[in-house]
């Protein structure tokens, strides 16, 4: 099993939720967070200067099987990409085992 997790625009977050509910990843978690970047620029909207380098983001969390890293990985890079710098990133570890608390179950099938 593996966890990616990513950190995605938030303004993506709907793109990638249906993206990966159409490949079969219907479960995850997700956070608001924010972070700091590379990116050093700033807008200006109305005459007034925002700095772009504090900017909302979304966390996301996803346990799959591993034959569904490959597609997961992918499906977020297509739907949460601009092109722009700050389309975030993501990360990969594995994951040992997992739990299914209800059931007392364990292994590769709580996650489904």
């Amino acid at each position: 099993m593996k966890k990616i997790e990513t950190i995605i625009r938030k303004s993506k977050f709907k793109a990638v939720q249906e993206a990966l509910h159409e490949v079969g990843v219907n479960f995850f978690s997700y956070w608001d967070v924010t972070g700091l970047g590379n990116e050093k620029s700033g807008l200006v909207y109305r005459g007034v200067s925002y700095s772009t380098s504090d900017i909302q983001r979304r966390y996301l969390s996803i346990i799959v099987n591993d034959d569904f890293e490959e597609i997961t990985i992918q499906t977020i890079i297509k739907s949460a990409s601009t092109g722009e710098v700050g389309d975030g990133k993501i990360f990969v570890s594995d994951v040992n085992e997992s739990y299914r608390i209800r059931t007392g179950e364990k292994g590769t099938e709580t996650i489904n």
